[in-house]
């Protein structure tokens, strides 16, 4: 496929709140690749569909953990208004929670035997990604019910096919497409891209948010239970996405209720050392995570962030058994 080449548009800058890690906070090794981005220590390359126009993005780190700054290229295939830009910036702001204050968190669990060494690995760190709820969707479909290397081929596939190849600043890369984009596809066509049953599920999200029946920005100001409750009316998605969805997009960092099979092997052996034959109940493991009180998923996040890390750089045996990449 022939790619679309964009030009520098225009540089910001900003200040996350310190402490602020850049790269463990814009490359999460436990995502599966899937041709939207790069990175490499410092900087991550980026495609973005803002209000249907395809960007590429370069963060780069020009700041420390204590002194942040966050260098910001726009590229486009035209020019575009800062009434465009200042909107874009503030959507990659939340995403990325540059403003999140995490002092209170660092300060409660100084002393847990679990968090006190991954704080000193990764202080800064935050949980974000660059998907907005319809992209996040399509991406918990996928996952659903499928090892992950399965699920990098179903995305990939689905990329490749409606997505579009962007040029820009030396990288190429894929960028997603706009909800609406399926409308006149067939189910048939779908399943083609051996999505299987996920099919069904694809199609009529996206038709939902093609109507307009439901808006992003509207639903982040509702309360956590009206938000898990919309997405649950949602065709194809369960308690597993929902609760992804509400971390991740609605950055509700105490919601723990759902653990599904593979994270209960990884989670009874970080925590309590269990061999996959001898898994510790959901309901144990839900326990023992309230100790993290107000903060329970974000100290889950960081305690399974630092495990990737670890895999990343040094080969784990029990967890590329779960994994199956």
């Amino acid at each position: 496929m022939k790619s679309l080449r964009l030009k520098l548009q225009k540089t910001v800058k900003i200040k996350p709140t310190k402490p602020f890690a850049f790269d463990p906070t814009f490359h999460k090794p436990d995502h599966f690749t899937s041709g939207d981005n790069y990175w490499e220590p410092g900087v991550r390359w980026q495609t973005w569909n803002w209000r249907g126009k395809p960007l590429g993005i370069r963060f780069s780190n020009k700041g420390s953990v204590h002194n942040p700054l966050v260098e910001i290229k726009i590229y486009a295939q035209g020019k575009i208004s800062d009434s465009f830009i200042k909107p874009l910036v503030e959507e990659i702001k939340y995403l990325y929670n540059f403003n999140l204050q995490l002092g209170d968190f660092y300060r409660s669990f100084s002393k847990d035997k679990f968090l006190r060494p991954v704080f000193k690995k990764w202080r800064g760190m935050r949980p974000g990604h660059p998907s907005c709820l319809y992209e996040y969707l399509i991406i918990g479909i996928v996952l659903q019910n499928a090892p992950v290397r399965r699920s990098v081929q179903m995305f990939k596939a689905l990329l490749e096919r409606y997505g579009k190849l962007l040029e820009f600043d030396g990288k190429k890369l894929w960028c997603f497409w706009s909800p609406g984009k399926l409308r006149k596809v067939r189910e048939k066509e779908l399943r083609a891209l051996k999505v299987g049953y996920r099919a069904k599920s694809i199609k009529k999200i996206d038709d939902y948010f093609a109507r307009g029946l439901i808006n992003e920005k509207e639903l982040r100001a509702k309360d956590r239970e009206t938000q898990r409750q919309e997405l649950l009316k949602l065709y194809g998605v369960g308690p597993a996405t929902a609760w992804y969805l509400l971390f991740d997009v609605f950055h509700h960092w105490d919601f723990f209720n759902h653990i599904s099979p593979w994270e209960q092997k990884i989670y009874s052996k970080l925590f309590f050392n269990r061999s996959p034959g001898k898994l510790v109940p959901v309901k144990k493991l839900l326990k023992y995570f309230e100790r993290y009180g107000k903060y329970k998923q974000l100290a889950v996040h960081y305690i399974w962030e630092d495990l990737f890390w670890k895999r990343k750089n040094k080969r784990i045996p029990w967890l590329e058994k779960e994994i199956r990449l």
